[in-house]
């Protein structure tokens, strides 16, 4: 959008995955970064946290 910059600065959306870990690395083949790799978050299940390539994070969350 125009006079928008791309950032982790606002809204993190998260994506339910089967397991995070293999989304996370397809971002990595797609040319993406990972920001941070799959860790837990207690007896909500886990997350991963991605960067695409216009620089706009995302979140991946699994139960797995």
């Amino acid at each position: 959008m125009n006079g928008m910059s791309p950032g982790g600065g606002g809204t993190l959306v998260y994506f339910r995955c089967d397991d995070c870990a293999e989304q996370a690395h397809k971002v990595v083949a797609s040319g993406g970064q990972l920001a941070r790799d799959k860790f837990a978050i207690g007896p909500y299940g886990f997350i991963a946290l991605a960067v695409d390539t216009e620089g706009n994070m995302i979140g991946l969350h699994s139960m797995r």
